[in-house]
């Protein structure tokens, strides 16, 4: 990092380590002031006009300086190949700065999207079911595929599964950390947010040495939903953190989206509720896709009744009318008759096929002639 970048990002990490001044102070003193470094040489009685800034707060901004803690924590970032992004940036992303109380700046690794690129959160349960892992990567390998970033946390589960999911489609994806980027958490993500890094970003507004405590994480998520045109909720308990992602959603006049889940399983008992409030019900990408204003990709006009497309990952070994037989089953069983429907295939001929996929192990009857995708499908990919 050049010496005058560094000498005119200081002045921002020295006034948000103030103890006192948060998000939504440091954006009213910018506001009245011009520069972080407008704010640390205002006289005194300039400062006490601003609503919040009482003179035991003054005083220790006045003693507040431009120090060699900025100058060791900019040096240790560039080494681990990092940067801070500030609001006065233009990778700053842009619908970040809309919230009441944005971060006044990002550490970064990796590379923030360019502000046309629209973004969707997606998040849910660490404890995530097989269904729940699959449909979100499904779900984020074709939201990629339509050219959206993908928003999510890093968590165990369906955090990880969007990552993954986002990746596998060729897209980007930002991971929003409740730690510093010195200390990825949880541990066993560190090789998956290496890979995010080279196709997107990994992001935190916390030091890189701060750990990943209780108190980071619902902070962390409004930045996740700020950036992100709505959130995707899958798989959430009543008293599940997404949940706070979703309602941070809604006072940011973001979309909220939930994928339904099994009516017996309390894992979707916080998806169900918040379908029953008013979030839009997602089956399939078109879902999210019409109320962002992005076109539908190709891979989801078969749950528009069409005739289904082509898989965005090709099965290896497969041939095309087997692989599209395979793209109009799910994790959920159907019956061969929906298939036929659906399909326009003689039903002799379905069901021929339906045992020829059933011993490749794509497919697994269930009883009374209904089928389902198995788990292979998404391996495979």
């Amino acid at each position: 990092m050049n010496g005058d970048r560094a000498d005119d990002i200081r002045p921002w990490m020295a006034l948000a380590a103030t103890p006192g001044i948060g998000p939504h102070l440091f954006r009213r003193l910018l506001r009245r002031f011009g520069t972080p470094a407008d704010v640390l040489r205002a006289p005194r009685e300039d400062l006490l006009r601003v609503e919040g800034m009482g003179p035991r707060l003054v005083d220790r901004l006045r003693r507040q300086e431009v120090a060699g803690d900025q100058a060791k924590e900019l040096a240790a970032l560039a080494r681990q190949g990092g940067r801070l992004v500030t609001q006065a940036d233009p990778a700053y992303p842009p619908l970040l700065l809309e919230i009441p109380d944005p971060p006044p700046f990002l550490y970064v690794q990796g590379q923030l999207p360019a502000g046309g690129l629209p973004a969707v959160a997606v998040v849910g349960s660490r404890n995530a079911t097989p269904y729940g892992l699959e449909t979100t990567a499904r779900l984020c390998r074709d939201l990629a595929a339509a050219g959206v970033a993908v928003v999510s946390g890093l968590a165990r589960g369906i955090d990880t599964a969007a990552h993954e999911g986002a990746l596998q489609g060729g897209g980007l994806t930002l991971a929003v950390l409740g730690s510093g980027l010195g200390h990825i958490y949880p541990v066993e993500n560190r090789p998956l947010a290496a890979r995010i890094a080279q196709k997107g970003a990994v992001i935190s507004e916390l030091p890189l040495a701060a750990g990943p405590d209780a108190h980071h994480f619902p902070r962390r998520n409004r930045i996740i939903s700020g950036m992100s045109l709505g959130t995707v909720v899958v798989e959430a308990t009543r008293r599940s953190g997404s949940l706070i992602t979703a309602r941070l959603a809604l006072e940011q006049n973001r979309e909220v989206f939930a994928v339904p889940g099994s009516v017996n399983s309390f894992k979707s008992m916080g998806t169900h509720a918040l379908i029953q409030e008013g979030a839009k019900l997602v089956t399939h990408v078109g879902d999210i896709l019409e109320e962002i204003g992005r076109p539908a990709a190709g891979a989801a006009s078969a749950a528009h009744g069409g005739h289904p497309a082509a898989l965005p990952h090709p099965l290896p070994g497969l041939p095309p009318e087997e692989q599209a037989i395979v793209a109009a089953l799910g994790p959920y069983p159907v019956h061969i008759d929906h298939l036929v429907r659906q399909l326009g295939l003689a039903p002799g001929l379905l069901a021929g096929i339906l045992l020829r996929l059933e011993l490749k192990g794509f497919v697994q009857q269930h009883p009374g002639d209904h089928y389902s995708q198995t788990a292979r499908c998404l391996e495979d990919r």
